[in-house]
């Protein structure tokens, strides 16, 4: 998921066409640059030429709420907008704060972000997800209340968005928050422990977060997820050309295709309830 520069275009054109041609859904990145600032609308729109099954829009939780007086929020006609840029079937709306938190110029106010959620669920079909630090069950009953359909848990053992941003703020200078990042580089729930604390309260969830390969997939869809979702490695696929980004969504899907054939499973349901065993630190957060 991408978007919002010159080079998005390229990526989201070959991830949408391979996404189409394969039969997987598509998410796109965070759509403010395109309706909060007009910036570089092409680089999602394309994604609307192509016939994804499924497609997400996607705005931050931070840009629904006010950070400042007078400041510009996305409402419902934006996020109508957003959705119809790249004829999307769903809004995901993304929880940031840690990042926000490490970035020099990040929106840091969230108190009201809750209810503005549960304000558009009412209107609109919305998944919530996180960027890397998992969803407590806490959470997502309070998210289930206010009527949002699944969850995108994004845990830890992807992409630390904390040491993404520390690098940023070393480079600006910015010697606090450079800390912070350094300080919270680990932080969140690892993405099958927040899995297994979500799947039991009773709406889709997503599996993402190290999600690198098709068993990673299969262990997912194992300990109960509807889906998984992986980015780092179709990301880079999709910077260097259509054919590799089929080629990786491909394989992708040939692994989770050996997994079910290993354990016998016919289906993605019968997957779901095949035996399994877990180790390690996942082992350890599940009995804390």
């Amino acid at each position: 998921m991408t978007g919002g520069f010159p080079d998005a275009a390229k990526i989201n054109e070959n991830l949408a066409r391979a996404a189409a041609e394969v039969g997987i859904a598509m998410g796109v990145g965070s759509e403010r640059a395109a309706v909060l600032k007009g910036q570089y609308p092409e680089s999602y729109a394309c994604v609307a030429r192509h016939a994804v099954p499924l497609k997400f829009a996607n705005i931050g939780a931070p840009q629904i709420i006010p950070q400042n007086p007078g400041d510009p929020v996305v409402g419902a006609d934006l996020v109508r907008a957003a959705m119809e840029l790249i004829h999307a079937d769903a809004l995901a709306i993304h929880l940031n704060f840690l990042q926000e938190m490490v970035q020099p110029e990040g929106d840091r106010r969230a108190r009201g972000s809750l209810e503005r959620i549960g304000e558009l669920a009412a209107q609109f079909p919305v998944l919530v997800k996180e960027t890397g630090a998992g969803i407590s069950r806490e959470v997502a009953e309070a998210l289930r209340e206010r009527k949002v359909r699944a969850f995108d848990v994004s845990g830890t053992g992807g992409t630390s968005f904390a040491a993404v941003e520390h690098y940023r703020a070393v480079d600006q200078g910015a010697e606090r928050e450079a800390r912070v990042g350094k300080t919270f580089w680990d932080w969140g729930i690892p993405s099958p422990v927040s899995v297994l604390e979500v799947v039991g309260v009773g709406l889709p969830v997503i599996a993402s977060g190290g999600v690198r390969s098709g068993l990673d997939v299969a262990r997912a869809l194992a300990l109960g997820a509807s889906a998984a979702g992986t980015a780092g490695g179709v990301l880079k696929a999709a910077a260097a050309g259509y054919d590799e980004t089929r080629r990786e969504i491909e394989t992708i899907v040939h692994e989770l295709k050996v997994a079910m054939f290993l354990t016998g499973s016919r289906t993605v349901a019968e997957l779901q309830k095949a035996p399994y065993v877990i180790t390690g630190e996942t082992r350890l957060w599940l009995h804390r």
